[in-house]
């Protein structure tokens, strides 16, 4: 299958590829808030829509001006991506797929894309715009001699590392067949319950590192604005942050490898997590599991390995159906983990009993031909 796929690394810049980068992402950080701002007063001020085109002349128009000859110092393809990324956020927008376009931080990450135009890739070294050396970057893996690097993302986080997502056209093979089927049952205490019986322990990452986290932004509120002990003090919390987003991203994309390459169908729940995540008491543990991101994972793997996954009506009584013979209880309160059945006394542990139901709804959903979308945000 022929997809398009991602190959991140993270590289050290020199100085001077450290400084071209710090001006390309105030560039190209100007400019999207720049014209953001022209397309927001346009439609309030005059109701005019302008688009791509509209904002493709004024930036060419900025760039005559002497008060902005700052702008042709950097290569013109990242901050003419900046434009294309602009516009893909109004279509989003519009779509409802997201909210407003807001302003670009210079606090926050920071990011510039080049198009094949703006860069050298020869399979070993990548060398980007206005640089004269390639980028020392720390390969944790090899990108495919056959697959096409179209673009070039390079990023810094808050916590001062720099990263490379080159995007590359790529073919996938297909895993070979396999035989077996389960349900998942998603959760806190156990971030997931397989049918089989398996429970695999929620990482708990957020919840491990608060404590850490609480501590340094009280000595970060106790810093004088402007300072250089708050801008380090800054620098520790990022750190802690980039290290709790690694490890849940660890987790997560190995959790669902092994589930993709061992089994053919994968059933789960649909998931309204925005719903969930009302719950004053339970929002911050539901965010710190990354439900959606995982079936995210599971979604794209499945299409690229030729797995089937299943989505169930997140209204579908799991926990609360006997998986021996149906009977639905009528309550059933979280903090109830195990129960007997009051018809055919079966026992049940709670997690497993809603995978083998879950499972069960799953292969009924197959049968009749219907499609359910497992992911609701």
């Amino acid at each position: 299958m022929d997809v398009k796929r991602a190959y991140k690394f993270r590289f050290y810049p020199t100085p001077e590829q450290e400084d071209i980068l710090a001006r390309t992402f105030g560039c190209t950080r100007f400019v999207y808030n720049h014209m953001l701002r022209m397309r927001t007063d346009a439609w309030y001020e005059r109701g005019e829509s302008i688009g791509y085109h509209e904002t493709s002349a004024a930036l060419t128009l900025l760039k005559k001006q002497p008060e902005y000859a700052w702008l042709n110092e950097v290569s013109s393809v990242p901050i003419q991506q900046a434009l294309r990324h602009l516009q893909q956020a109004f279509n989003n927008f519009f779509a409802k797929r997201a909210h407003y376009p807001s302003l670009r931080s210079k606090h926050g990450r920071q990011a510039a894309t080049y198009a094949a135009s703006a860069f050298k890739w020869d399979g070993r070294a990548l060398t980007l715009a206005k640089m004269k050396q390639p980028l020392k970057i720390r390969f944790s893996r090899t990108i495919p001699k056959a697959a096409k690097v179209t673009t070039v993302t390079v990023s810094r986080d808050p916590a001062g590392r720099y990263f490379v997502s080159m995007l590359c056209d790529d073919a996938v093979a297909a895993l070979p067949k396999a035989g077996a089927a389960v349900g998942l049952d998603l959760g806190l205490s156990h971030f997931a319950v397989f049918s089989t019986g398996e429970k695999v322990a929620a990482p708990n990452v957020f919840r491990r590192n608060e404590k850490k986290l609480a501590k340094l932004q009280r000595r970060l509120a106790k810093k004088k604005k402007g300072s250089h002990n708050r801008i380090k003090a800054k620098a520790k919390i990022a750190r802690v942050h980039a290290k709790i987003a690694d490890t849940r991203r660890d987790f997560l994309h190995k959790l669902s490898t092994k589930t993709i390459r061992e089994n053919q169908t994968i059933v789960v729940e649909t998931l309204a997590v925005k719903n969930m995540l009302r719950n004053g008491c339970l929002s911050k543990s539901i965010a710190d599991a990354s439900w959606s991101e995982f079936v995210r994972q599971l979604e794209y793997k499945a299409i690229w390995y030729g797995r089937e996954l299943i989505g169930i009506d997140k209204w579908y009584p799991s926990s609360k159906r006997c998986s021996a013979c149906g009977f639905v209880l009528d309550k059933l309160p979280l903090s109830v983990r195990r129960w007997s059945c009051p018809d055919c006394k079966a026992k049940h542990d709670r997690d497993i009993n809603a995978a083998i139901n879950i499972l069960a709804a799953g292969r009924a959903v197959s049968a009749s031909g219907e499609s359910v979308s497992p992911v609701c945000v």
